[in-house]
């Protein structure tokens, strides 16, 4: 029996490894429901005569056989092809016959049995080479729901009554194989598979009766139909070749695995948190909304008491811990930007500006009513003397992101354009604010994975599986970007240290498939939490050169606190007007902009042994330090983080 199974394993292998090179690649989904019928072939052994407390049966049945209906809902979850987990909870029908007994009276006695259970089963799948094959094996629970049975005896009245003595709960294990056959294209988000099975539940645990040793082994063979969700895949085009002279075949490339390189880039520690010193510029733009003269409703508008109050010191306390890796504190900073504006202009009486409000194209009346209504605010609020403050108006601001001829993102670069820009005899009014953050999971701690094919764009897309120490693996992916990130701490989870294998499964745009693996450890730096210093320069939009201004400060606040052999991890951003392969070229060239002024302060301060990290993420918001929603968080998103690592 063993040999036979055997052998039928080993052919449902051969055959799904031979449809799965023929098909190529199918979209997996991770959840699956649906459910199952099957027959159970019951087989009875053991012993049984006293039927209840008014039946005792002239003679001990002995074993026999018969079939039960089984039917169940079903639940799978697949995190990665070859491992998952499914559940089945359904009726479970363990009816049977046993072997003719003769009675004393020498009359041929019959027993059948009709009990049923409501089952719970579930189980761990294994599906070998990422098949369509599987086999799966777990524990079950059974509540038993019917107990009825048949007694004939020649010469006698048929006798139709209940067990007694039924065990109400049971636990039992089983094993199993199954193979998916998709019913829906490959292509198709909505997949839809027929799955037929056989499962064995093996006598030990299942004993219906707590008297006697009737016992109860099942084989059970049935059908499933599952559905599942995935994303769409994006169909390449067909291309159609009409010869003129001679036929032309199409050749598909040859891919060798030597073209693709893969690579894992780990730091020494993983830190898990550090406080950093952030030094956080402030932009000179306040941001209305069309239609409306009003500063909104986002910007922290305090009353005259509170303005008496207000102490810009109050963002130096750490905020709490966050671990979105949104910038909640920053954008709280600007939320104030007016209130800071009202507080230093109230603690250096001799400051005065101007502000010039512009209307992004709907008239310059507009846009000095838009000036007037910040300077209500200040006087009204602060106690700044008028005389202190002018107000312009403008059709559109000194510095337009909306460009004549432009037609694309008319809508966010007009958002950017309506606002009112305060313009300041003293570089005081507008200096940075220094804040303290504490920063989980930094970007320091995060493992960086890339695949590199050349010029040739090979992959199309590729996914990670991280294997543990304990063969538990997580699964990463799909990426269509060369290089991606993954926490450190995400991945040791609570372990301190470990060794993990990475696999690099990428998908060729002729569907082909490429594996490359990598073995890496990983170390968790659990001391105190570390302090680091940070700095973000600003730009305009669509421009790569740093604001001129920062020029002075890279060289003269942010080089000196670098030290000999220390390390400074430089990261670009943009916002998400533009493409995404600009807006990476354009985040790099001003991370390589702020790199170069940086090396050349620190080679005139003698330190030559400085490591760089460069990243050009462009709007990637996994990475960005804001959301992309209003304009002030576009403006900010224009940006390069400097970020000063302990040694």
């Amino acid at each position: 029996m063993l040999r036979k199974i055997m052998t039928i394993i080993v052919m449902m292998a051969v055959i799904t490894l031979s449809s799965q090179a023929q098909e190529g690649i199918r979209p997996q989904p991770k959840i699956w429901f649906g459910f199952s019928g099957a027959a159970n072939l019951n087989s009875y052994t053991g012993t049984t005569q006293r039927l209840n407390t008014e039946l005792l049966a002239p003679g001990a049945f002995h074993n026999g056989f018969g079939a039960g209906m089984y039917t169940s809902l079903l639940l799978e979850y697949r995190p990665n092809p070859v491992l998952g987990f499914m559940l089945n909870i359904g009726y479970d029908g363990k009816g049977g016959k046993f072997h003719t007994v003769m009675a004393p009276c020498n009359c041929p006695a019959d027993l059948f049995s009709k009990i049923s259970y409501f089952s719970v089963d579930p189980s761990i799948r294994i599906a070998p080479f990422a098949s369509n094959f599987y086999m799966f094996f777990g524990a079950g629970y059974s509540y038993n729901i019917g107990s009825n049975f048949l007694y004939k005896q020649e010469l006698q009245e048929d006798v139709y009554s209940e067990f007694s003595h039924m065990q109400k709960n049971s636990w039992s294990t089983h094993v199993g194989i199954g193979y998916e056959i998709p019913l829906a294209t490959k292509d198709s988000p909505n997949q839809v598979n027929l799955s037929p099975f056989i499962m064995f539940k093996p006598y030990f645990g299942q004993d219906p009766r707590s008297i006697e040793s009737w016992s109860i082994s099942t084989l059970r063979v049935g059908i499933a139909i599952k559905f599942g969700k995935t994303k769409a895949r994006k169909q390449e085009p067909q291309v159609y070749y009409t010869p003129v002279v001679t036929p032309v075949v199409p050749v598909a490339p040859i891919v060798a695995e030597r073209d693709v390189q893969f690579t894992v880039q780990v730091p020494a520690v993983i830190p898990v948190r550090r406080v950093v010193k952030e030094t956080f510029p402030l932009r000179n733009y306040i941001f209305f909304e069309k239609g409306s003269k009003d500063i909104p409703a986002r910007y922290n508008k305090l009353s005259k008491a509170d303005a008496l109050k207000f102490d810009e010191g109050q963002f130096m306390e750490p905020e709490p811990k966050d671990v979105t890796h949104r910038s909640k504190r920053q954008l709280t900073v600007y939320s104030n930007i007016i209130n800071i504006l009202g507080y230093r202009m109230r603690q250096n009486p001799s400051l005065e500006v101007t502000l010039i409000g512009a209307s992004a194209g709907d008239g310059s009346a507009l846009g000095l009513s838009y000036a007037e209504s910040v300077k209500d605010y200040l006087v009204n609020t602060f106690g700044i003397g008028a005389y202190r403050i002018k107000t312009e108006g403008r059709n559109q601001p000194l510095l337009p992101s909306e460009q004549p001829g432009g037609t694309k993102y008319l809508v966010q670069l007009r958002e950017g354009d309506r606002r009112v820009d305060v313009v300041s005899n003293s570089g005081n009014l507008l200096a940075p604010l220094q804040i303290s953050v504490v920063e989980q999971d930094p970007i320091d701690s995060r493992i960086i994975f890339k695949t590199e094919d050349g010029s040739k764009s090979i992959i199309k897309s590729w996914d990670i599986d991280i294997t543990e120490e304990t063969g538990f693996v997580q699964h990463y992916g799909p990426f269509t970007k060369s290089q991606e990130s993954i926490s450190g701490n995400k991945i040791l989870k609570d372990n301190k240290k470990g060794t993990f294998k990475a696999v690099m499964t990428g998908r060729t745009k002729d569907d082909n498939v490429i594996r490359k693996e990598s073995t890496f450890k990983l170390m968790r730096n659990e001391a105190v939490v570390e302090e680091g210093y940070r700095f973000s320069i600003l730009f305009d939009f669509d421009k790569p050169t740093a604001v001129e201004s920062y020029d002075k400060f890279l060289t003269d606040v942010v080089a000196p606190l670098i030290k000999e052999n220390g390390r400074v991890i430089i990261h670009g951003h943009t916002d998400i007007i533009g493409s995404e392969e600009y807006n990476i070229y354009l985040s790099t060239q001003r991370a390589e902009d702020v790199k170069s002024i940086l090396e050349k302060a620190l080679k005139n301060l003698g330190r030559n042994n400085v490591k760089f990290e460069v990243y050009g993420f462009g709007s990637d918001e996994n990475y960005s330090p804001f959301e992309n929603k209003l304009p002030e968080e576009r403006f900010y998103n224009r940006t390069v983080i400097i970020d000063i690592i302990p040694n």
